[in-house]
C-alpha cells in the first residue's frame, strides 16, 4: 500500500512517530552489532526515505549512538525508557525503524535475513526467507 501510515512509539510513550510507505526494505539483521543493540538474536527493521518518518512527540528524548569504528552502524533509544526508536542512517539517505517499536502491523512481512553467517547459533532458522552472508545493501 503506497499510502500506508504506521504509528510507533517507545516503551514509555515519551517518543511517538508516524512512518509512511513506500517501504524500501523490511528485513532481519543477524550481525553481532544488531544483536548487541537489541539484546536478541537479530534486529528487524523497516527502512523508509527520511521524508517518510514524522516525529509526533519526544524527538528531543531521542539519544543517538554512532559506533565509532563502524562505517555506518548507529542506534537510537528513548532517553527515558531506553527502548530502540527510529534513526537516520549516518549518510542521511534512509530512516531505519525498529519494527518492535511499531504500534501498528505493517501490510508487508520481512523479506530477507542479512548477515546470516554472523548469526548466533541459537538464533532463528525456521523460515524460507532469502539469507545473505553479509549486508542486504
Amino acid at each position: 500500500m503506497s499510502n500506508e501510515v504506521l504509528n510507533g512509539s517507545c516503551l514509555c510513550g515519551a517518543v511517538r512517530y508516524h512512518v509512511q510507505a513506500p517501504f524500501i526494505r523490511f528485513a532481519h539483521c543477524h550481525c553481532s552489532r544488531c544483536r548487541k543493540a537489541t539484546g536478541s538474536g537479530h534486529a528487524t527493521n523497516l527502512v523508509v526515505q527520511p521524508a517518510n518518518l514524522e516525529w509526533i512527540q519526544g524527538r528531543d528524548q531521542v539519544q543517538r549512538f554512532d559506533f565509532p569504528s563502524a562505517k555506518s552502524f548507529s542506534t537510537a533509544v528513548c532517553r527515558t525508557c531506553g527502548s530502540p526508536v527510529p534513526r537516520l542512517s549516518r549518510d542521511g539517505q534512509r530512516a531505519i525503524v525498529p519494527a518492535g517499536s511499531l504500534d501498528d502491523v505493517p501490510s508487508i512481512q520481512p523479506t530477507a535475513r542479512g548477515y546470516w553467517d554472523s548469526r548466533a547459533p541459537w538464533s532463528c532458522s525456521g523460515d524460507d526467507l532469502p539469507r545473505f552472508p553479509e549486508s542486504l545493501q
